[in-house]
């Protein structure tokens, strides 16, 4: 099964570890397959800088750590192929999801939970570690 993260799931992740984002990498260290796109990496950069600059080497050592699947996000969509989703700068995250046929996508992102469609399922991380439970 592959799982495609979204930013803030890796912000959350990297630098604000906690309870549930351990119980959530436990749970992706089962029979899963991490995607990550390029569009998330480098928003996950730009926040990096933006916001935790101190912590760089923090992000870089998450990747090298990290097994996953790198997906490149296209440059140009036709944007009435994909669901309409408010804030247009998530459209090329869920474009990619579904161009690539991920299964699930993990993010804790409000505006993807709006949405309705069948693939990939959209899920927080506390669903997808409750889902891994069973």
């Amino acid at each position: 099964m592959r799982i495609m993260l979204d930013t803030n799931i890796l912000v959350s992740m990297i630098f604000f570890p906690s309870a549930v984002t351990r119980e959530f990498a436990k749970a992706l260290s089962g029979d899963y397959r991490i995607v990550i796109c390029d569009y998330v990496i480098e928003e996950l950069r730009l926040v990096t800088e933006r916001k935790f600059p101190h912590k760089t080497e923090a992000l870089n050592q998450f990747f090298i750590e990290l097994p996953f699947e790198m997906v490149y996000t296209p440059g140009r969509m036709d944007p009435n192929r994909f669901p309409q989703i408010r804030d247009t700068k998530d459209s090329p995250i869920l474009a990619t999801a579904i161009m690539e046929n991920v299964d699930v996508l993990v993010t804790g992102d409000k505006d993807f939970h709006a949405l309705e469609v069948e693939n990939p399922v959209i899920m927080t991380m506390a669903q997808f570690v409750e889902r891994s439970r069973r």
